[in-house]
Parts: structure tokens; sequence; C-alpha cells
């Protein structure tokens, strides 16, 4: 309350409430100073008669002050926001953020008043929210910026993001973006396989819109039939779900067969006839099957890009890769230390979405044969199969190291002895310097070839790259059963393409930086952004 009493003039900042009445007296306005109880964005400056309109008019067109006498007298500088011009109060109020605006409408009514002024709304949602639409348009259908602010900006303002769909193991990349006056939830789907250089596709799966004054209209626009009646429901923190109350729109004249060939077309760009690979035919078959039964009525859950560190390989971010039979899939790249993971973000019956593909450990580079020799596959298994046994005897050693310090720890009344500790370290330096060593001794970029036999999806791959880390990689049986890693070898190209030799498999996975610019999807910490990769893994098994 003493901070309303300085900002209306009242009170301590201005002497006793007897004075300021009679001023308010005196302005012929006794009732300006009465506090508002409303706290909601959408009531911030509603109510009101038409003389209020009016002054909010002459406001926003910078017409004359409504009332001369709030303007201190001459020689004085004015000693409360109410002496100062409404135009000036209009610009100092479009800049503070909106969520703060319903607070400053319960000060008093000129306040209230002045907040129906639409250029504050307009500035905010441009601010806010980035809407770049002309905004003035909206008065022919009755809608006021405010409305498109506290209705459907700051109303669904919890859903901007990236979103990860619960379709079982295929999983999904959605983004639900401000565009112009809509809310849209835009599915992105990797190009088709196996051309994973090629931008991403996108379809929208629901919006939202403020067709008239009273609330939001949500519409599902899955299918082939235009936009229906949809419903959306903030389940959870972080977590929302879509229903489809008019699932007949999904449906095609042609029955089912003919939402298979919409479905393979859109999703492979084929025809089941181009589709040779009997095993290759019966995954899609299954994944039209499963995705189709949802109607889009989803579970969502919030994904975060990964954090960046100056000392990273190069800038994490999410990645489309190419997955043998299943296709291409997204990967999330984040770097922990001396690891870097491969996230699933879609995923397939083997390996779902949410599981951790593949593991790079960044402590162990892996200097290839010249070309010549690369050819042999037995060649460039000899020295991958090395580095797994050096990475198991340390192991096995640390494992030790802390054997001997818990037992230390347990004998003693005080804290395991500093040597111990200093090992430890220095085994960590040691490593962490000779990986930076390699990197430093590495020329720019080496020759590349895949070993003979090796399978790739996408012949077109580079031929140099800038260095190799010994890695692993998860496989599985269908139905992720029996899981387990096996060892590989990370190939980096450039910035933007890595590569993934799976020895055991003897196939090869090509992936190509997602270069699309993705709002509202930064971490707010790295503890945050671990929590989610633990979340969606633990969803996953």
């Amino acid at each position: 309350m003493a901070v309303c009493a300085r900002l209306c003039g009242v009170g301590p900042a201005r002497g006793c409430r007897r004075r300021g009445a009679a001023r308010e007296q005196r302005r012929g306005g006794a009732g300006d100073s009465e506090p508002d109880t409303d706290t909601d964005p959408e009531e911030a400056g509603g109510g009101g008669a038409t003389e209020d309109e009016e002054a909010a008019e002459r406001i926003e067109g910078g017409g004359p002050a409504a009332h001369p006498a709030e303007a201190g007298p001459a020689g004085r500088a004015p000693l409360s926001l109410l002496e100062l011009p409404p135009e000036l109060l209009v610009q100092i109020f479009g800049s503070l953020p909106g969520t703060d605006l319903p607070s400053l409408a319960r000060v008093c009514t000129t306040f209230r008043r002045i907040l129906r002024t639409d250029t504050i709304w307009r500035r905010r949602c441009r601010e806010e929210y980035g809407v770049c639409e002309n905004l003035r348009k909206l008065e022919i259908t009755g809608v006021s910026c405010r409305d498109v602010y506290a209705k459907l900006l700051h109303r669904y303002r919890h859903i901007l993001g990236l979103w990860q769909p619960d379709i079982g193991p295929y999983g999904g990349l959605l983004n639900v973006v401000v565009d112009g006056l809509f809310i849209i939830g835009w599915m992105y789907l990797p190009p088709h396989d196996p051309h994973v250089d090629d931008p991403m596709r996108f379809k929208p799966l629901f919006r939202i819109h403020l067709m008239e004054r009273k609330c939001a209209t949500v519409e599902c626009m899955y299918g082939h039939k235009g936009p229906h009646n949809g419903h959306i429901q903030i389940v959870k923190k972080d977590e929302f779900s879509t229903k489809c109350n008019q699932t007949d729109h999904h449906r095609m004249s042609g029955g089912r067969q003919e939402e298979f060939r919409t479905w393979l077309r859109e999703e492979w760009g084929r025809t089941l006839e181009d589709i040779f690979h009997e095993h290759m035919q019966e995954l899609i078959l299954m994944k039209f099957i499963y995705t189709s039964q949802y109607d889009n009525c989803l579970t969502y859950r919030r994904i975060y890009l990964p954090p960046s560190s100056p000392d990273d390989l190069i800038k994490p971010g999410l990645f489309k890769g190419t997955y043998g039979s299943h296709g291409l899939e997204i990967v999330m790249l984040s770097f922990h230390g001396r690891k870097a993971k491969g996230t699933k973000i879609t995923g397939d019956p083997n390996i779902p979405a949410g599981q951790q593909t593949v593991e790079i450990d960044l402590a162990h580079p892996l200097q290839l044969p010249d070309v010549e020799n690369l050819h042999d596959f037995s060649e460039l298994s000899r020295i991958v199969l090395e580095v797994q046994e050096q990475v198991r005897r340390e192991e096995q050693e640390k494992e030790h190291r802390q054997e001997e310090e818990d037992r230390s720890q347990q004998a003693a009344s005080q804290p395991a002895a500093k040597p111990l500790g200093g090992e430890g370290a220095e085994g960590e330096e040691t490593a962490a310097g000779a990986e930076g060593t390699t990197q430093d001794k590495a020329p720019a970029s080496q020759s590349f070839v895949l070993p003979m036999g090796v399978i790739s999806r996408n012949e077109d791959y580079p031929r140099t790259c800038r260095i190799c880390f010994y890695g692993t990689g998860l496989i599985a049986g269908h139905g992720f059963t029996s899981p387990e890693r096996t060892p590989g070898v990370f190939v980096l190209f450039d910035d933007d393409r890595f590569g993934f030799i799976w020895l055991e498999l003897k196939s090869f996975s090509l992936y190509s930086r997602i270069k699309v610019s993705f709002q509202n999807a930064e971490a707010p910490s790295r503890e945050a952004f671990d929590e989610m990769l633990k979340n969606i893994q633990s969803l996953a098994t």
C-alpha cells in the first residue's frame, strides 16, 4: 500500500489522506484514488464509462490531457505519476511487463483508465511475443490488443516451446510458436530417407486464435478436411495434452487404404510398391497402424535444447540421422564433460525415443589408418577393440581406487588421505590433456572412407574428417529387448555433420544439423536440462 500511495500522490509521500482527498475534490475526481482489486491481465484496464473511453482515445491519439490539473504547478517538478501527462504515462506503462499491469490497475481508476489504451497492449504483444502483425485491424472484429494479450498469448504462454509427444517408441518433435495472431503447434518431420542434408518438413497439428472477445478457440489441424474443433489441457508443469472433438474429419472417403497411401507419400515420399525390402515394408505398416490410432489426442512433455560451452567440440543441438530401415530420426547431441551423448527425440521399435543412442568418449581420440588401410574393416576393428580394452582397464582401475578410498574412509575417523583423491584428479587431468594434445597434433582434416562391407543409407558422406573418437552405440532387438552397448567410431566431419560407425552391425549413420531457430527452448539451467534427459529416458524405458 505504501508503494501505491506514493504512485497516487497520497499518504506519506504527499501528506495525509485528507489533503489528498481535498486535492481530488478540487479536480472533480474524488474517486480516482480508489484501489482496484483485479489481478488478471485480462482485467487490467477493463470496465469504465464512455467518458473514460473518450479520455483513453485522447491519450492514444496524443490529444490534450483530460485533467490539466494533474500536471504540477509551474516551476515545480511533479511529485506524483498522476501529475505526468497521460501520453507519457502510456509510454511508461507500455514499457512494463504485461504481468505487472494488473497490479498497476489496482492502484487507482486513473491508472486503470489509462491501461485501457490499446497502444500499451500492442507494445506488450510485440515485445513479449513477437507479434508483428498490424494489430489495428483487430478493431474491425471488435477484439482489442488487450484481449489478444490476456486471452490468447498470456493464457497459453506455458505451451510455447519444444515438446515431445508420447507416441510409444516413435516420439516426435513439436514446436509451439506465436505465428501472427495465432498460436500454432508445428510437428517437425525429418526429410525423406536418405536425404539427411535436406531441410526439415513440418505440418500443423493444432492452432489457437481469438475469434471473438469471449475466449480463444482451439482447432485441430490433423487430417485433410481443414481445421475443426479441438481442445487443449495443461496437465501440469511442462506437460499438456490435445484432444480432437471431431475425429471423423481425419477419415478419408477411400477408407484405411487411402489413408495409408496418403500417409506413406507424406512420411516417406514414395509408394509401397517402391519399397522392395520386405522388412522395411513391415516397419512402415507397423508405424502407420500405431501412430494413426491416436487421432491427434496426445500428451506432450517439454524438452530443452542442450546448453553450450566454449569447450564443446562443436555446438550442441538437434540433428537428423540415418537409421537403416527405420529411416531418418531426430537426435539431440549434448556434451557432459569428457562425454558427449546422442539422445533420440524420435525413435523406432528397436531403440525408442528418449534412449541414448550413442555415447562418445572425448578422452579417447582415435588415429585412423591411411585411406588404403582404412578400406580394411578388420584393421579399423582392431584399433577400436584395443581402445575398448584400454577403456575397460581404466574403469577397473577407477573402481579399485574407489574401493580403497571407501575402505580408508571407514577405517579412519577423518576424510580419505589426500594422495588417493589426487591420483584420481591427476588421472582426469591427464586424460583431458591427452585429448587436447591429440586435437592439437591432429591435422585440420584427414581423408576418410568407409571400410569395405560397412553399409550406409547415404553414400554421399564427406570424404574428409577432422577427428575421430571411440564411442559406444545402443542396439537392441524388436521391442527394446536385450539392449546392449557396442563399440563404434564417432567421426566429426565439420561443425554441422558427424557420423557413427557401428562395428557389430557393420553399418554407418550420418547426422546433419537441424538448422532451425527454435524459440522458448533454452533450458533454465544445466540441472534442468539433465533432469529433462533423465525423465524422457525413464519414460522410454
